[in-house]
């Protein structure tokens, strides 16, 4: 058996590792979080990189240690049906729902948004997808080279964009902290731990995990043990990287405030910061880089979501399901990068505490025997507090959403529900789930693992 023996090996799976994750909400989310948090940058910050870093961590470790070949097999051991279902749901929210449009709308509002007239702005937000998804159809339709091409070319040149930027933020400080906003004045920690959320990671560590297995073991290994330890020191490699991007970029929205204001999202943060710096060239030459990073991110992930549909539903070609994702996510690009990160987050309510505890309980397996009871009653109970967690942010944008019955069981769980308030209710139910799948009959089917 081969074991890895260098640190370049590990950094290599590392990178790699990186490239997949950091995206186009990545770089948008932080820096806005810093102009809301202010002076309570340490505490958002934290919340963040929990949810935004030590899940995701957590959740490629999980998938090292199961031995499972496909998010369905892993989310199958609470039941198949549910498998495919959890499966689905999840390749939509990262892929043509939510944050294939995202790889879109966020080139366009830093590089091109700043530079037009409003009232051509969709009009030309649609013409910049068209071409967009055009170019995405067409190198997804046979991705080997162009995505190599731009991992190792590409997204260096936009990390070394993005660190002179930063660097001169640090060096030339905007500003001081300003005071926190909103939500970000009490429980700042609790508020970046949601934010966390908006960056998707979590669930793209379930859809991408099997990669980051298959390039280990691309590597000769195949022992469990050597994998999950491989796996660990790759993520490690990875998610500090990624801890070290997101504190300096929140650092520099949070020093941004007194001199270029607030603004609605963290696209347009970015372009404000880019041309305060280095004036429209600079702001221009970061819009490029962004643009042909989010290709390579948008190709990917079009690429997995039509690989896993076709294996889902085989009568359809992979090809006919590289159209169909690109028309889908070409069309609510079109909604604009405000609406799609408001109806994003009702959907990352719902299925983010799902994703944690599937998580943990994949962790814990062996101290429970894999019993599927446990899995089953905990993700039940979980499920029971998240989707109220969802409706919830749903009518808090949309009124009109508003169901009577939903209301009063909201009522119920506020009144009654330790950390409901805070979007933590579904804590207690999962462990209460937990204890009941313990206790259920010894007959109870386990699971068995590779």
């Amino acid at each position: 058996m081969k074991k890895m023996s260098s640190f370049s090996t590990y950094a290599v799976i590392g990178t790699m590792l990186f490239g997949m994750f950091f995206g186009a909400g990545n770089l948008i989310f932080p820096i806005q979080m810093g102009q809301l948090a202010g002076t309570n940058f340490w505490p958002a910050l934290i919340g963040f990189l929990i949810t935004a870093i030590g899940l995701p961590f957590l959740g490629i470790i999980a998938f090292g240690l199961s031995g499972s070949n496909s998010l369905r097999e892993l989310a199958g051991r609470v039941h198949p049906l549910f498998g495919v279902i959890f499966a689905i749901a999840l390749y939509l929210t990262i892929g043509p729902f939510f944050a294939i449009p995202r790889t879109a709308t966020v080139p366009f509002v830093v590089g091109f948004e700043p530079y037009i007239n409003p009232e051509y702005s969709t009009l030309l937000l649609g013409i910049f997808s068209f071409v967009f998804f055009a170019i995405v159809y067409y190198f997804s339709l046979n991705p080997a080279k162009i995505v190599d091409y731009i991992g190792k070319y590409l997204t260096p040149a936009f990390l070394l964009f993005l660190f002179i930027l930063i660097i001169i933020a640090i060096i030339k400080p905007m500003g001081s902290f300003d005071q926190p906003i909103g939500d970000y004045r009490d429980p700042a920690f609790i508020t970046g731990f949601k934010e966390g959320y908006n960056t998707m990671d979590l669930l793209a560590s379930l859809a991408f995990g099997i990669v980051v297995i298959n390039a280990i073991k691309g590597q000769g290994i195949t022992n469990k043990t050597e994998i999950a330890k491989s796996t660990l020191k790759a993520g490690v490699f990875a998610m500090a990287l990624m801890a070290l991007i997101y504190g300096l970029i929140t650092y520099m929205g949070a020093s941004s405030v007194l001199a270029i204001g607030t603004f609605e999202n963290g696209g347009q943060i970015f372009a404000a910061v880019a041309q305060y710096y280095f004036g429209d060239y600079g702001a221009i030459l970061l819009a490029i880089i962004i643009v042909l990073a989010c290709l390579k991110t948008s190709i990917g992930l079009i690429t997995s979501c039509s690989e896993f549909f076709n294996k889902v539903y085989p009568k359809i070609s992979y090809k006919w399901f590289v159209l169909i994702l690109c028309l889908v996510s070409f069309t609510i690009a079109n909604f604009g990068l405000n609406n799609i990160i408001q109806f994003a987050i009702p959907v990352l309510m719902l299925l983010y505490p799902l994703a944690i505890v599937l998580i943990i309980l994949t962790l814990c397996s062996p101290l429970y025997g894999n019993k599927q009871s446990v899995y089953a009653s905990t993700m039940f109970f979980t499920f029971c507090v998240s989707l109220f967690d969802g409706y919830s942010t749903l009518v808090a944008s949309l009124p009109s959403t508003t169901i009577s019955l939903f209301e009063s069981i909201k009522s119920f769980y506020s009144d009654y529900l330790p950390l409901y308030d805070i979007g933590l209710g579904w804590m207690l139910p999962a462990a209460l789930g937990f204890i009941i799948g313990i206790l259920w009959p010894k007959g109870s089917k386990q699971i068995v693992t590779q």
